[in-house]
């Protein structure tokens, strides 16, 4: 395996054995976790082994990494707290852009609709505006908004990441090609110049090369505990472990559904 490599795992729910075995095994440069985490301890105890062999580590929450005040802690308290890359782009050690969007849609914030024509008006355009209207005895240890809306997409965080450019596009909610994906992400990615998306939460791998010349970018979902490998230099995908609901599946859409 190459050092260009970053390893993509889908949503781990508690279990980290198999990340730390095959980011041994494969040498992968970079580690890019798809949300949905719930460590069970702190995560950069979780995760002691690749850290220690200097691995960069990045993530995104998933909507379960705010369900618990436990997990929360052991997310957004951890030592790797710094390496989550929500509404922002980092710069791998190669030269990669690498853009996060962790967190879902939310009805009583916004939900822009699983197609471009179909979608609500925001109930509030930054997270700031919705931690003023959020009752002091709700706030999340006496800041910001109830602990699930650490997990939440604002509209001001997608137009943010649209001001900027990246290669690769990392979400934990999935892009349009999906059934249960959502086209604004498919407008981001083509906003970013991204060549490559990839996203987790819906358990399955998919992809939607039958619409990668229209989209412009090609899309991937990870599987649930999946893991897959993208080579930087070629941009050349791998899937190393099939996701453990992969083979009850399809793996491949064949044009929208």
């Amino acid at each position: 395996m190459t050092s260009k490599q970053i390893m993509f795992c889908g949503d781990p729910h508690g279990r980290f054995d198999h990340i730390v075995k095959f980011a041994e095994q494969t040498g992968a440069a970079t580690l890019v976790l798809l949300g949905d985490m719930e460590p069970a301890r702190p995560l950069h105890d979780e995760l002691a082994p690749i850290i220690q062999r200097g691995t960069p580590v990045y993530w995104i929450a998933g909507n379960h990494d705010a369900d618990s005040d436990q997990v929360w802690i052991h997310v957004w308290d951890s030592q790797l707290a710094a390496q989550n890359i929500h509404a922002r782009v980092v710069e791998l050690a190669d030269g990669t852009r690498l853009a996060g969007l962790g967190g879902v849609f939310r009805k009583m914030v916004w939900y822009p609709g699983l197609s471009a024509a179909c979608g609500s008006e925001p109930a509030f355009w930054t997270r700031e505006q919705h931690a003023k209207a959020t009752p002091r005895q709700d706030r999340w240890r006496g800041r910001g908004t109830h602990r699930k809306h650490w997990s939440t997409i604002y509209p001001s965080e997608l137009e943010g990441l649209a001001n900027q450019q990246a290669d690769i596009l990392v979400s934990h909610e999935a892009l349009g090609y999906h059934p249960r994906g959502f086209q604004v992400l498919d407008d981001l990615a083509r906003q970013m110049g991204v060549e490559v998306a990839v996203h987790g939460h819906q358990h399955d791998s998919r992809d939607s090369s039958a619409r990668w010349a229209e989209q412009r970018f090609r899309s991937f979902g990870v599987g649930l505990r999946g893991l897959s490998l993208l080579d930087t230099s070629s941009m050349a995908w791998t899937v190393v472990q099939p996701g453990e609901l992969d083979a009850a599946r399809p793996h491949r859409i064949e044009g929208h559904q």
